[in-house]
């Protein structure tokens, strides 16, 4: 960092930089930019901050985040409960409402199994989704994670989980994309599509 830029603008930078997708450099412009335009952007972000700070906490049912417990969704009596869908995050979650294909309830995990990080099961919300699963009324538990070497391992250990939960345990459908071309996807995802394929 430029040795002009002050010990607050430093901390900005710093902080900024820590963020999901921005570097050092994109740090630096979108501090910039913020510091520009003080009125417009770094106040209202300030006190965005701050509120979301203050207000905003974790769903003790299903993990998301809400400035309510149970959650919005959860305290949605017109989704259906009997349906639980399993996601790696909150950004899982949000993607899976944006969409709006699912109306039933969901269950964040946190993270997802994975031996070179060591992340285990007990880093992760399974034994809550188990007793969810297994508490009554709750028929299919849709397993929505990412179709990743730990993301597959992750499905493979809830199944075994659930599987005495008297529950239909389903994965979501991999294949090609909707306005996809055969000749640009990877191989995997071909052969995922052809082994999932349908009546037309």
């Amino acid at each position: 960092m430029a040795a002009s830029a002050g010990p607050e603008i430093e901390r900005l930078i710093g902080l900024l930089s820590k963020l999901p997708g921005l570097g050092p450099r994109s740090a630096r412009r979108a501090a910039l930019a913020l510091l520009k335009r003080r009125d417009q952007l770094l106040l209202p972000l300030s006190d965005a901050l701050s509120e979301a700070a203050a207000r905003v906490k974790t769903c003790q049912v299903c993990g998301s985040l809400d400035t309510q417990d149970p959650c919005a969704i959860c305290s949605d009596g017109t989704r259906d409960g009997s349906l639980i869908c399993v996601v790696e995050e909150v950004g899982a979650l949000w993607a899976m409402e944006r969409a709006g294909a699912f109306r039933g309830r969901y269950h964040v995990l946190g993270g997802l199994l994975s031996a070179l990080d060591g992340v285990g099961p007990d880093a992760l919300r399974v034994g809550p989704l188990v007793g969810r699963a297994s508490e009554g009324g709750v028929r299919e538990v849709i397993l929505a994670l990412p179709a990743t070497v730990d993301g597959q391992t992750t499905a493979h250990y809830l199944a075994e989980r659930l599987s005495g939960a008297e529950v239909t345990v389903s994965m979501l459908a991999r294949g090609v994309p909707v306005g996809g071309e055969l000749d640009w996807l990877d191989d995997g995802t071909i052969a995922q599509a052809m082994r999932a394929r349908r009546p037309a």
